[in-house]
C-alpha cells in the first residue's frame, strides 16, 4: 500500500531571517497585493519561489532557488528525516491543535487505489504547477492527505515528540501557531514507514499538485532525466489521522449570479417537489439552524436572496437521487453537494456541470458572511448556504473510486508554506 520515507528537507537558514517573515499561506489564496507585502517584509519569503512574478516567472523561480542555495539562504538538512508539523488555532472560540507527519510519499496512479482523490480539478492550475516544478525541481508546499490509524500506532509516535520542545515555533499574521520537529532516528522513521505499509491515503487538499507530480515524473522519465526509483518518484505530503480531534472541515457556499429569468418564488415552488420548505426571518440563525439539521443527518440548505429572511430547504427523501444517479455509489448520491447540484442547480435552475466547472453562473465562497454580503450588494442573485462535508464521506467517496464536485470541502487551517521543502 502507501510507501513513505524520510528525506533531507530543504530549509531556511538563520541567514534568511525569522520564520514568521519567511512563510506564507498557500499560493492560491494570495493576491498580488499580498504577495508584494510578503516580499516587503522579507525578500527571502517563500512566496518568491512558490508564486514568482515577472515576465518569465518560472525561469525566475529556478534562478532564485539556485542563488538562495549558493548564498546559504536555503540548505538541505544533513540527515534524512520525517518531520512532525502541528498547527494551533481557534474556531468559534475553541482552541484546537492538528498534527501529522511530513514525509516523501511514493507517487501512485489513482487507479491503483493507494492514493485516492476526492475532488475534480482544473487544468489551468495543473499547468501552472507543472511549469514551476519543471523549472525548480522542488516541492515548496505539502499535499495534505488523510489516513486511518485505528490502532493509533502512528499517533503514539507523534505524541512523544509533541511533548518536547519544537525546533521551529512561529505565529503567523492570522494568529495561528506553527511548530515543526524532525525525526532523524532511523529506527523510528523505519517504523513509521512500516506502519504505512497497509494504509491508503486520501487527498484532502492538493489534488492539482499531486496530479502535477505524476505528470512531472512521467515527463522526466520520457526525457531520460530520471529512472524508476529516483527522488522524482516521490512527493512531499502532510499525513494526518482522519480521526484526529483537531480536524476541521468548513463548507464552501454557492453564489448564483447572472442567471436569465431568475425568479425566487418559482425556484421555491419547484423545490417543494423534493424539499420541506421553512421560512425564517433572522438570517443570523441560519448557520445554527443548518447545524442542528446536520447533527440529525439531514440534507439541508439555506436559500438566501437578500434582506434578513432566508429559506431552509430540507430534503424529504434520498431515494430520488438513487433514481437520478444510479451509476453513483450511495456515498456520492447522499453528499449534500450532490443533492444541491443535481436537484436544484441542474434540474431547477438549469446550471449544468460544464457551467459549474467554468463558473459561468456560479461562484464558490468560503465564508457565510461573504456570500450573504455578495447577495446584499447585488453581486449575486441568491446564495445557497451549506453544511460541511463529513470526513467519513470524503473517505467513502474516494474509496468508491469516485470524486466529489469541485469545492466540496475546505480543510481548515491551511498548511503554511516555507517550513520545509523537498528538492529532488
Amino acid at each position: 500500500m502507501a510507501e513513505i520515507k524520510a528525506f533531507k528537507g530543504l530549509r531556511f537558514t538563520k541567514k534568511a531571517g525569522d520564520y514568521d517573515t519567511l512563510t506564507c499561506p498557500p499560493y492560491d489564496i494570495i493576491s498580488e497585493t499580498e504577495r508584494l507585502a510578503y516580499l516587503e517584509k522579507n525578500p527571502n519569503n517563500i512566496i518568491r519561489l512558490e508564486l514568482p512574478g515577472g515576465n518569465e516567472p518560472y525561469k525566475t523561480a529556478g534562478e532564485i532557488l539556485e542563488k538562495q542555495i549558493s548564498d546559504g539562504i536555503l540548505k538541505k538538512d544533513d540527515n534524512e528525516a520525517i518531520y512532525i508539523y502541528e498547527e494551533e488555532f481557534t474556531v468559534k472560540g475553541v482552541t484546537k491543535k492538528i498534527s501529522g507527519i511530513i514525509a516523501a510519499v511514493h507517487l501512485e496512479e489513482f487507479e491503483k487505489g493507494i492514493v485516492l482523490p476526492h475532488e475534480f480539478t482544473l487544468s489551468k492550475a495543473k499547468t501552472d504547477r507543472f511549469n514551476l516544478m519543471k523549472a525548480t525541481s522542488c516541492n515548496f508546499s505539502q499535499i495534505y492527505s488523510l489516513y486511518n490509524d485505528d490502532e493509533k500506532s502512528c499517533t503514539k509516535i507523534i505524541e512523544k515528540y509533541l511533548s518536547t520542545a519544537p525546533e521551529i515555533e512561529m505565529t503567523d499574521e492570522a494568529g495561528l501557531i506553527h511548530r515543526l520537529w524532525s525525526i532523524t532516528d532511523k529506527d523510528i522513521t523505519q517504523k513509521l514507514s512500516e506502519l504505512f505499509g497497509d494504509k491508503k491515503l486520501y487527498i484532502a487538499d492538493g489534488h492539482h499538485r499531486y496530479e502535477t507530480a505524476l505528470n512531472y515524473r512521467n515527463d522526466c522519465r520520457e526525457k531520460g532525466i530520471c529512472k524508476e526509483g529516483g527522488s522524482r518518484d516521490y512527493v512531499m505530503m502532510m499525513l494526518v489521522d482522519m480521526a484526529h480531534e483537531g480536524l476541521v472541515v468548513f463548507p464552501t457556499h454557492r453564489l448564483v449570479r447572472d442567471l436569465e429569468g431568475f425568479d425566487r418564488n418559482e425556484i421555491i415552488g419547484k423545490c417543494r417537489d423534493y424539499f420541506d420548505i421553512e421560512e425564517f426571518d433572522d438570517l443570523s440563525n441560519a448557520e445554527e439552524q443548518l447545524s442542528t439539521l446536520y447533527s440529525q443527518n439531514k440534507k439541508a440548505f439555506g436559500f438566501y436572496t437578500g434582506g434578513n429572511n432566508y429559506t431552509c430547504l430540507t430534503l424529504k427523501n434520498t431515494d430520488i437521487l438513487k433514481k437520478l444517479l444510479p451509476e453513483m455509489s450511495l456515498a456520492s448520491q447522499e453528499l449534500d453537494v450532490t443533492v444541491l447540484h443535481t436537484l436544484i442547480l441542474e434540474r431547477i435552475m438549469g446550471i449544468d456541470k460544464k457551467n459549474m466547472a467554468n463558473q459561468i453562473n456560479l461562484t464558490y465562497v468560503k465564508a457565510f458572511e461573504d456570500v450573504t454580503e455578495n447577495v446584499r450588494q447585488g453581486k449575486g442573485q441568491c446564495a445557497f448556504i451549506l453544511n460541511p462535508t463529513r470526513v467519513s464521506e470524503i473517505r467513502d467517496v474516494a474509496a468508491a473510486g469516485e470524486k466529489m464536485p469541485q469545492k466540496s470541502t475546505y480543510f481548515y487551517p491551511k498548511l503554511i508554506t516555507g517550513l520545509v521543502m523537498n528538492q529532488f
